[in-house]
């Protein structure tokens, strides 16, 4: 997560505590939970809501975030992802379903974008804009650029495995052929609140 609701993130953060990605919620090593726990703690504390960030953002990153608390039915790490039309309109939801699909690649991006594209019928999405819980992973943001997605708006900042300024900046690499907006850190105590209390029982495991 950023400290503002609305950053630009030219570089990778730099001096950010270790976080996490978005594990197999039934292979998460109690260890790395504990650090996980701590690290999304930190970063909702840091996060803070500024006028600056449009209102449409703020009511699809709330769509967004039913999407995620809609995954813990499931078991799944609470991540959720909407695609807005070039209008704003909504086109699709997704959230992540690894654990119930079996599905590795089953993230909340990669299904929201699929069903996107179906929706359109265009593999294209030029002009849409997704909005993600978590910042996108490297394969979530290779499938942002394939779809040549325009716009990505996401809450919680993933240090260890981002993709979107984080670790690396796949999405705005001036070596490929297509780039994205990116605007950062929305609702992100909310989104990240999720993840503590997701990953909260699996600390006090590895305290057992």
């Amino acid at each position: 997560m950023g400290d503002d609701d609305r950053v630009s993130v030219p570089s990778s953060p730099s001096g950010r505590s270790r976080g996490c990605g978005v594990p197999d919620a039934g292979s998460v090593d109690p260890d790395e939970a504990a650090n996980r726990s701590e690290h999304w703690a930190d970063r909702g504390r840091a996060g803070c809501e500024g006028p600056a960030v449009p209102p449409a953002d703020l009511r699809a990153m709330g769509l967004a975030l039913h999407e995620a608390r809609e995954a813990l039915r499931t078991g799944d790490v609470p991540v959720g992802a909407v695609v807005l039309g070039p209008d704003g309109a909504l086109l699709a939801t997704g959230r992540n379903a690894r654990e119930v699909t079996g599905d590795p690649t089953a993230h909340a991006e990669v299904l929201a974008l699929r069903a996107a594209a179906g929706a359109r019928r265009d593999r294209h999405l030029d002009g849409c804009t997704l909005v993600v819980t978590l910042e996108p992973c490297t394969m979530c943001a290779g499938a942002l650029l394939a779809a040549r997605v325009s716009r990505l708006v996401f809450g919680a900042w993933d240090v260890k495995a981002g993709a979107a300024g984080s670790v690396r900046d796949v999405v705005r690499d001036i070596r490929l052929p297509h780039r994205v907006e990116v605007v950062a850190g929305v609702r992100s105590r909310e989104c990240s609140q999720l993840l503590l209390d997701f990953f909260r029982p699996l600390r006090r495991g590895s305290r057992d």
